[in-house]
């Protein structure tokens, strides 16, 4: 299986990519996979180049190519204003619309405080969901002070096996959206799709009655 992983670092070394490098090693732990990085850094004048002239470059046409076959994907990006940085965002700008379509993803991010934390919900799972990605239930957000501190190895070695289980599954539907399985259980934690029947899905009316009624 392909697995790509997509790192927005800047600076070189790079706690993201660092952080994209044990993510994807951890999955290898799990299943074999073929792995290849895209470093977004290396891209950025070919993505620009693709906005003005709506054509990618040689190097940006294969990374856009390896994200489209690949069987699974880590996307790492370090926390600018509170979101992903405009280079993580620009990447996915130009990738085909229907590239991610049912793709299992891992989201993943870096920053200099916990307090950054929230950007894996509140940014990077609505824009893959909005993709149409199956992204893991367990994200993986790294502070300065995380490194080496206990926890992040735990972090990511369960979502690491959640995106290993989404890879080796015979398929999976995402959750749409505005809606939630009755259970809570999320079909991104198994193999197997939610039925329209496992949803329950009352009318604002109704309940609105029930109120009055009561």
């Amino acid at each position: 299986m392909k697995l790509v992983v997509v790192a927005a670092g800047l600076s070189v070394p790079s706690s993201t990519r660092l952080l994209a490098d044990r993510l994807a090693a951890a999955v290898e732990k799990t299943v074999p996979v073929e792995v290849r990085v895209v470093e977004l850094r290396e891209l950025a004048v070919e993505i620009a180049h693709h906005f003005t002239n709506g054509f990618p470059g040689p190097k940006l046409g294969a990374a856009l190519d390896a994200v489209a076959d690949a069987d699974g994907l880590i996307v790492v990006t370090p926390v600018f204003t509170a979101s992903y940085s405009g280079l993580f965002k620009s990447f996915f700008d130009v990738l085909d619309k229907d590239a991610l379509d049912g793709k299992p993803v891992l989201i993943a991010a870096t920053g200099g405080t916990a307090r950054h934390s929230l950007v894996l919900d509140h940014a990077l799972r609505p824009l893959f969901s909005y993709l149409r990605a199956v992204v893991v239930p367990t994200g993986v957000y790294s502070a300065s002070e995380d490194w080496g501190a206990e926890g992040l190895d735990g972090r990511i070695a369960r979502a690491a096996g959640e995106l290993a289980a989404l890879m080796s599954g015979p398929g999976t539907t995402a959750v749409p959206a505005g809606r939630r399985p009755v259970s809570g259980r999320s079909p991104e934690r198994g193999p197997a799709a939610v039925s329209d029947a496992a949803f329950e899905v009352v009318p604002f009316e109704e309940q609105l009655a029930a109120v009055r009624a009561g």
